[in-house]
Parts: C-alpha cells; sequence; structure tokens
C-alpha cells in the first residue's frame, strides 16, 4: 500500500492532505511555528526556525522556510515515516509530486483566462505554468537540506542528509568572489535545472499605453517611481514621508538584502506625480508609508494591492505585465544609456554581482527592429567605374 502510494504521489495523481499550519507567534525567536493536524507545535521544527531567526534572518525568510516544512512533514505524515528516519526515497517523492502536481496559487477561475505556459501576443512573454517552478522546487531542496544539517550539528536526525548534495557545487562556491564568473558545476541528484531566461522590460512603445491605464495619482506615483528608480516593489511601498528628499530629487529604502537605508535617485516626474497624490489625500505621519488605500479603513498599500493595481490594467490592455517588469524597465533603460557606466547603474540598482547588471545590456527589439527597417528601405548600392577607366575595358574583362 505505501508503495502505491509513493507512485501515486510521484506521478501527481494523489493529493496532499493539507493537514497541519504555519502559525505566527508573539515572540521573535521564532516568529512562525509549524503545527500538526492536532494543533501542536512540531517539535523538531521550532529550534531549527527559533536558530533561523537568531541568525539575523527575516520574518519573511522564517514563514517562507516553515512552509516549505510544513509540505516537508504533511508527506512524511502520509508515507508514516518520522522525520529521523527519512531517507532520499521520500525526498524524490516530494520531487516527482511537485514536478507533476498543480500549484493551488496558480488556478484560475475566469473561463477566459489565458492557459498556463501560454504566451501573450502583445509583450511575447510567456505566462506562468500550472505546476511548481523549477526554482522553487529546488528552494524546497535547499530548506529541507538545511533542516537536516541543523539536527546533524546537535547530533539529532540520521547519520546522513536524506537531501542529495554536489560537492563539486560546494568546491566551486566556496570562496567565490561575487565580481568573477560563475564557475561551471554539475547539479546534485534531485536538482531541477533553471533555464536562463532574459529580463523583460516595458518597450518605450508600450510604456505610454500601460501609464495611461493608471487610473489614479497614487498609480502613476507608484510606477514613475519605480520605472525611474528601478527600487523592489517591497522597499518602495515602505516609503515613508521622511524618507523623500524632495530638494536633492532622492528617496531612501530600507534594501531587501542589507537591511539599510540607502538613497536612490527618482526622477523629477515622478515627484511632481507624487506632490500631486499627497496634495489631493493629506500628508501622513512622518513614519507611516506614503501610498495608501484608497477604499476601506485608511492603512498602507500592500505588497498584492499594489499587484493588482497592474493585473487591472493588464485586463485593459490585454498584457501580462508584472510589478517586478518596472525594475527590469529601469534596468535596462539605465544599463543601455550611454551616459552611464554599468559600474553606476550597479550602484543606483544595489546589485551584489555586477554580472546580474549586465543582463540589462543589450540590443532592444524595438532598436533593433528600427535598425532592420533602415537597412531595408536604404537604396541599393550601385557600382560605379572609377574616372580615367573605359566602361568598354571593363566589360570585356569582367563581363557586361
Amino acid at each position: 500500500m505505501t508503495s502505491h502510494v509513493r507512485n501515486q504521489l510521484m506521478e501527481g495523481r494523489a493529493s496532499l492532505p493539507r493537514v497541519g499550519s504555519v502559525v505566527q507567534l508573539e515572540t521573535q525567536h521564532p516568529a512562525y511555528a509549524v503545527l500538526d493536524h492536532a494543533g501542536s507545535p512540531v517539535e523538531s521544527v521550532t529550534p531549527y526556525l527559533r536558530d533561523l531567526a537568531l541568525n539575523d534572518n527575516s520574518p519573511a525568510t522564517s514563514r517562507s522556510y516553515a512552509n516549505d516544512l510544513l509540505r516537508w512533514f504533511r508527506f512524511l505524515w502520509l508515507l508514516n515515516v518520522t522525520w529521523d528516519k527519512a531517507t532520499e526515497g521520500e525526498v524524490a517523492v516530494m520531487v516527482g509530486w511537485l514536478r507533476t502536481a498543480p500549484n493551488p496559487q496558480r488556478r484560475r477561475t475566469r473561463p477566459n483566462a489565458p492557459q498556463p505556459g501560454s504566451v501573450n501576443p502583445r509583450t511575447g512573454k510567456r505566462y506562468l505554468k500550472a505546476g511548481y517552478a523549477p526554482a522553487t522546487i529546488n528552494h524546497a531542496l535547499t530548506v529541507v537540506a538545511s533542516f537536516y544539517d541543523f539536527h546533524r550539528h546537535l547530533g539529532n536526525g540520521p547519520l546522513m542528509n536524506p537531501v542529495p548534495v554536489s560537492e563539486a557545487r560546494r568546491r566551486a562556491l566556496a570562496h567565490r568572489s561575487p565580481a568573477e564568473a560563475m564557475p561551471a558545476f554539475r547539479r546534485s541528484r534531485l536538482r531541477q535545472r533553471v533555464p536562463a531566461t532574459e529580463p523583460r522590460a516595458v518597450p518605450d512603445a508600450m510604456w505610454d499605453e500601460f501609464f495611461a491605464a493608471m487610473n489614479h495619482d497614487r498609480d502613476r506615483a507608484a510606477v514613475l517611481l519605480y520605472v525611474s528608480s528601478g527600487a523592489r516593489a517591497s522597499e518602495l511601498l515602505g516609503v515613508t514621508p521622511a524618507d523623500v528628499d524632495w530638494p536633492a530629487q532622492i528617496v531612501h529604502v530600507v534594501s531587501k538584502g542589507t537591511k539599510l537605508r540607502e538613497p536612490i535617485p527618482v526622477s523629477p516626474q515622478a515627484l511632481v506625480v507624487l506632490a500631486a497624490y499627497l496634495d489631493a489625500m493629506g500628508m501622513p505621519a512622518p513614519h507611516d508609508p506614503i501610498f495608501r488605500t484608497r477604499r476601506g479603513p485608511d492603512k498602507p498599500l500592500t505588497y498584492w494591492a499594489m499587484r493588482r493595481v497592474i493585473q487591472r490594467a493588464n485586463d485593459r490592455l490585454g498584457t501580462n505585465w508584472s510589478l517586478h517588469d518596472l525594475r527590469h524597465t529601469a534596468a535596462e533603460r539605465m544599463a543601455n544609456d550611454p551616459n552611464l557606466t554599468l559600474v553606476e547603474v550597479r550602484a543606483i540598482l544595489r546589485h551584489v554581482d555586477l554580472a546580474t547588471t549586465g543582463r540589462y545590456l543589450h540590443a532592444r527589439v524595438e532598436d533593433l527592429f528600427d535598425a532592420l527597417q533602415a537597412h531595408y528601405q536604404r537604396p541599393r548600392l550601385q557600382p560605379t567605374i572609377a574616372p580615367g577607366y573605359d566602361p568598354d575595358d571593363f566589360k570585356a574583362v569582367f563581363g557586361g
């Protein structure tokens, strides 16, 4: 029976029971806990999440890791395997299920919704597939491996980590500098191949209609700040009145990676629209976010609410731009500006690796199209004979 369940799970033909939950705690170390089907904390997970928080990881990381561990324990509970007896076989079941099962977050309820994995004819961007992305599967493997490494350090659990590791990868990345190119190495077993994709930016020809689809100064100010500064979505939504330096045309954001308050330049147009929005709604308290909800109780605009703003614009335009595409747009515009060096663009975008910034340094499709159109319309060059040569002699030698 267990073998049958394993095969069904691995082929995505069996659903994973949604037992247990992740709850937020009143404490900070840890900020979250994983509960079993009876509502009791999973004892082996709590010290791991506490250690994660004590190592200066953000609450969002703790929540993400807790959700991945909840999924792992759901497999163990269904297969009737205790966590300290897990082997690579159980990890393979999890990977097989993630490769084949539909992702509930990708479920579409509208009958006319685009097919998962299809390409939008206007933007050329592919819609997300119905299942779990390779990067999501690799992240789940990283979380489970880290969980068992923690318990091995304490002398608990199995002697060998059930998640396969690549020693070649460890050696290649052991002392790598961010300025160095990524060395080649073999993936470990069960790790998925993540395809290298080019960042997609909103072309200049489509930017005007996208901006026109914003029907409120709040939304217009937000997209202009995004596309002129290259700030990440969560960073900009946390900006307060005290963070805006109007004369210097600078906005201070708390960087996602370093958690430091850093200045980023923004365009004068973005500040003009932002001023109009704040003048209409009123200036919030100095340390409250400036982007607020428009309906219901007054509260800060969340990432999901801002994402919904972009989705409404997509519905009107028949496009599938994402909130992160605005950062890609800013990066591509800056990287291809001859007046900015790649090092300067890297500093503005706050990239750790210069190679990440270099991904945006390429010829844009619309620029290639314009250049080719000029090439096609350019008159064909006609050969001429230099003065002093007899045309009849040329015909005799080279033919008429």
